[in-house]
């Protein structure tokens, strides 16, 4: 059976809130929260490719220690530039 598009929007929110540091699940949750939902299928898919990530790796590149992978590289982006305009 077919995971419905609400319940892919559930699980990967649930994902993004529940990461395993505070740090990140207050990242990708406030990110999810807003964002997900106005994501097309393409970019969900590579959504859920990053929340596979370790949160270690995930935190350097987030806030900007280390450079993102290229296939995380402009999701990454989106992310960081979601939470400059929200803590403005």
């Amino acid at each position: 059976m077919q995971e419905t598009p609400e319940n892919r929007l559930k699980r990967l929110r649930m994902r993004s809130w529940r990461r395993g540091t505070k740090e990140m699940d207050l990242i990708l949750g406030g990110f999810a929260d807003a964002k997900l939902s106005n994501l097309d299928p393409d970019m969900l898919d590579r959504y859920e490719s990053l929340l596979v990530e370790n949160d270690q790796d995930l935190y350097q590149w987030m806030s900007g220690q280390q450079p993102f992978p290229p296939e995380h590289e402009d999701l990454g982006s989106l992310i960081q530039n979601f939470h400059k305009i929200l803590h403005k």
